[in-house]
C-alpha cells in the first residue's frame, strides 16, 4: 500500500508540473506574440499600422507639415471676416507699383498670396489666371502677392518675372518686399486666398476650391460661389476655409 500510494503521489506531481509548464509556455509565446507587435520604443513594426488607424488617409496629422492649415484665425492674428483690410503697395513684376486703391471700378478685390516653387501653387496657377480673366470685367480682380523670403532665389523678384511671363499672368504678381503684408493678412499658405468687397472688408477667407489636384473634379468653387453672394447683397456661406497649400518661408535674417 505504501509503494502505491507513492505511486500515485508521484503520477500526480508529474501532472500537476506538466500542466504548470504547458500554461508557462502559453503564457510566454502570448508575451512574445505581442511583444512583437512593438519595437523596443513602442512603436509597431513596418507594415503594422497602429491599431484603430490602419484606414487613416491624406496628410499626417499634427505638426503642420501636411499641406492643410491647422492654425485657427484667433492662433494666427490676421484678419477675421469682417474686419477692413489696410491699403499696400507693392511692386508688380513689371516695375509698377499696384495698390487696391489704384484699382479702378473695383467692386471687390481677389488677395491671393502666391508663389513660384509650391506644388498646390502651380496648380492654381491656371485656375488664377481663369478666375482673374472671368472677374476682373465684372469688378473682382485677382491680385496675387508672393510672401516667401527672397533669400530663395527661385522665390525672388526676377524669378517671379520670369514665373509670370512664361505662364502668362494676366493679372498683377505682386512682390512682398520685407514680408509685411501677409502678417497683417494671416496668410499662413501658398496659395490662401481673401475675398475683400468694395470698402475692404474681409467677406471670405480660405481655398479657392475644394480640389486642389484636379480643376477637372472641383464641386464647391467657394471663391466664385462668395462672389456671387456679394452680387446678391448676401454673406458669404462659407466664408471660411482652410488653405490648402506650403507653409509660407519667412525669412532667417
Amino acid at each position: 500500500m505504501k509503494k502505491i500510494s507513492v505511486l500515485i503521489a508521484a503520477v500526480v506531481l508529474s501532472t500537476t508540473a506538466l500542466v504548470s509548464c504547458k500554461d508557462k509556455a502559453s503564457n510566454s509565446e502570448e508575451t512574445i506574440t505581442e511583444n512583437q507587435k512593438h519595437d523596443p520604443n513602442g512603436h509597431p513594426p513596418k507594415g503594422h499600422p497602429p491599431k484603430g488607424k490602419g484606414d487613416r488617409k491624406g496628410p499626417p496629422p499634427g505638426g503642420g507639415h501636411g499641406p492643410e492649415q491647422t492654425k485657427t484665425l484667433e492662433e494666427i492674428g490676421g484678419y477675421k471676416i469682417g474686419d477692413v483690410a489696410t491699403d499696400f503697395s507693392l511692386k508688380n513684376v513689371d516695375g509698377e507699383m499696384v495698390s487696391l486703391a489704384s484699382i479702378e471700378n473695383a467692386k471687390g478685390y481677389i488677395v491671393t498670396f502666391t508663389c513660384n516653387e509650391c506644388p498646390f501653387a502651380k496648380l492654381y496657377e491656371d485656375r488664377l489666371i481663369k478666375l482673374h480673366n472671368e472677374y476682373a470685367p465684372k469688378g473682382y480682380s485677382v491680385i496675387a502677392i508672393n510672401p516667401n523670403s527672397p533669400e530663395n532665389e527661385k522665390e525672388g523678384y526676377a524669378a517671379m518675372q520670369t514665373r509670370a511671363k512664361d505662364k502668362g499672368f494676366t493679372f498683377a504678381y505682386l512682390v512682398d518686399e520685407g514680408q509685411k503684408i501677409y502678417p497683417q493678412y494671416g496668410a499662413v499658405r501658398t496659395p490662401h486666398v481673401f475675398l475683400l468687397d468694395n470698402e475692404r472688408k474681409v467677406q471670405y477667407i480660405g481655398s479657392i476650391d475644394d480640389n486642389a489636384k484636379s480643376s477637372e473634379n472641383v464641386k464647391v468653387k467657394y471663391v466664385e460661389d462668395a462672389i456671387a453672394a456679394l452680387e446678391k447683397g448676401e454673406k458669404p456661406s462659407p466664408n471660411l476655409t482652410k488653405a490648402i497649400g506650403c507653409p509660407i518661408k519667412a525669412s532667417t535674417m
